[in-house]
């Protein structure tokens, strides 16, 4: 995927991580929250090496961060149990994620611990990130609430998409940073900045609208939608443009969908599918039953049966549009 410009992350869109660092009023944990992809780790890099910088001057912090080799840093992130190993989530190829459930577990808190009870090495104060913190499971939770309890000589970022499902107690008891999500023309002009190449199809055709409708707000995600989109085959791409109104067009599209796309295509297709024909449409029916496809794939029922069956059920709706 393209790079991210970094001028459209880090703490140059937060005014309260700046503040904090001007004012040196550094709390002991903090939850980043907001749209997947909006640059929320990003942040939480640069305003740890902030400050690192402020009370360590050590202005290679920022790249040791990124790479993961500052020794008083440490990253907490899902992981699945597969073959009863713990692998974690960015390890894992993605076609295996579509597969088995990613959480954060206990012995992953327990691990904190056991980093926190070593002395500092270059920093007066240890980082702990925690990617994904809705991803804590029950036991993990309540692990991490007694850590944030009893230390005092470590900085916790929690970062998460999820804010509502994190527990009360956690959200209690650190700073909560939110990233807004950009406007639709935010992310138009972000397009523009990044100097991204839109070929012809994707603007004439009006998709480029829908992909960044379903960005959430996110120039991440949009750069994703993108390279998935281009990703798709152009037959694909022709079928979708609205429901299907024929049998022998539901078998012949399920057929080459579930070759010719692995899982994760097939969700970010029914993802912009649900969009561009509720545009269409208006129809809730429509739009529910793409819905039970994506469950139906995610548990692993065949997919070309999956969409076969969704697909024919919106041709039988009685109160479908005709085109």
């Amino acid at each position: 995927m393209k790079n991210i410009p970094d001028n459209h992350f880090g703490e140059l869109r937060n005014e309260k991580l700046r503040k904090i660092i001007k004012e040196n009023a550094i709390s002991n944990a903090y939850i980043f929250h907001g749209p997947e992809n909006i640059g929320k780790k990003e942040s939480a890099l640069r305003f740890i090496a902030e400050i690192i910088n402020k009370n360590n001057a050590d202005f290679n912090a920022y790249t040791k961060l990124k790479d993961n080799n500052y020794p008083d840093y440490l990253v907490i992130e899902p992981t699945f149990l597969f073959r009863g190993k713990i692998i974690n989530f960015s390890e894992l190829a993605g076609e295996m994620k579509q597969k088995t459930k990613p959480l954060i577990r206990i012995e992953q808190i327990r691990n904190i611990k056991d980093f926190l009870s070593k002395k500092s090495i270059q920093s007066e104060k240890k980082f702990i990130l925690i990617n994904d913190a809705h991803l804590l499971n029950e036991s993990s939770s309540n692990c991490l609430l007694k850590t944030l309890e009893e230390t005092s000589n470590a900085v916790f970022i929690l970062l998460t998409s999820r804010f509502n499902l994190l527990l009360d107690t956690i959200i209690s008891r650190c700073h909560s940073i939110r990233f807004k999500p950009y406007s639709y023309n935010e992310l138009k002009n972000f397009l523009k900045d990044s100097n991204h190449q839109l070929n012809s199809e994707v603007l004439e055709n009006h998709y480029l609208e829908n992909l960044i409708l379903i960005s959430n707000g996110s120039p991440g995600k949009l750069l994703k939608n993108l390279e998935l989109w281009n990703q798709i085959p152009l037959e694909i791409r022709d079928s979708i443009k609205s429901p299907q109104k024929k049998f022998d067009e539901v078998l012949y599209l399920s057929k080459n969908i579930s070759i010719e796309l692995n899982l994760y295509q097939q969700e970010f297709l029914l993802e912009y599918m649900q969009r561009s024909w509720w545009n269409q449409t208006k129809n809730i029916d429509t739009i529910n039953i793409l819905e039970s496809i994506r469950k139906n794939i995610n548990s692993n029922v065949q997919t070309r049966i999956s969409w076969e069956v969704g697909l024919l059920k919106i041709i039988m709706q009685k109160n479908q549009i005709m085109y």
